[in-house]
């Protein structure tokens, strides 16, 4: 029997993370799914398994380089070769700078891009000698502008950027795909509902983004010929302003 491909998804929340490790699932991929709190996991697992697919599921701090190098030994080991990660771990915090403390924009630096440097160094170490995989990194609005109250949200997400660009101009001639995806908009996910109930009131569902249809390119970005590859891709609902 044919071995399984390999993806691992780092920040694998129950929203777009579920999603992109759902849609690698349905294409034959063997899924890691990564993030802290290690409870929906196991449900995520569970529905991918339920539709004939393999999923493993790894507790993980991402900021921790033991564990992010422990994660990639344990999955070459246990499923295969890593042909696909995807780091889409995301916090926020919305504050006037004036009140912004500095272990909160720490945090915030460690969790987007700190965590995006380990995922990605640890991916490369292990494609690189095989001359292929793909590295995709989710970015946000600030990725691209920073808002006011959102100091520390968009240095770090300007700080990804970068990274997922340097790593390209890297990478990219020996054979890995690096692609960043600036996500412009409020996506649908039961963290949104559950929080923010009176947002879906106002909204248009056509005003949020989907999940399932996000991750559709990021299966989209995987499959791209060497002589056509993206490096960046902005995603965002049609009725969004830009």
């Amino acid at each position: 029997m044919q071995a399984r491909p390999v993806a691992v998804v780092v920040g694998a929340g129950t929203g777009l993370g579920s999603a992109i490790a759902r849609r690698f699932a349905r294409e034959g991929f063997a899924v890691c799914v990564a993030r802290r709190n290690a409870e929906p996991l196991a449900v995520l697992c569970q529905e991918i398994e339920s539709q004939g697919g393999m999923a493993r599921a790894h507790p993980l701090d991402a900021r921790s380089e033991e564990q992010v190098v422990s994660l990639f030994e344990q999955v070459e080991a246990q499923l295969g070769p890593v042909e696909v990660a995807v780091h889409n771990v995301g916090a926020n915090l919305h504050l006037p700078v004036v009140e912004t403390p500095l272990e909160g924009y720490r945090d915030l630096w460690e969790l987007c891009c700190m965590s995006a440097f380990l995922t990605g160094r640890e991916a490369a170490r292990r494609m690189l000698p095989r001359g292929r995989g793909t590295l995709l990194f989710t970015g946000a609005t600030a990725s691209l502008r920073g808002g006011a109250g959102f100091a520390a949200f968009a240095g770090a997400k300007h700080a990804l950027r970068a990274l997922a660009q340097s790593l390209a101009r890297e990478l990219g001639p020996q054979g890995i795909h690096v692609a960043h995806v600036v996500v412009d908009g409020v996506i649908h996910t039961p963290w949104l509902r559950e929080r923010f109930p009176q947002l879906l009131e106002t909204r248009p569902e056509e005003a949020l983004l989907s999940p399932d249809a996000i991750a559709e390119s990021y299966w989209f970005l995987h499959c791209q010929e060497r002589s056509a590859w993206t490096q960046e891709l902005d995603l965002r609902p049609h009725v969004e302003r830009w």
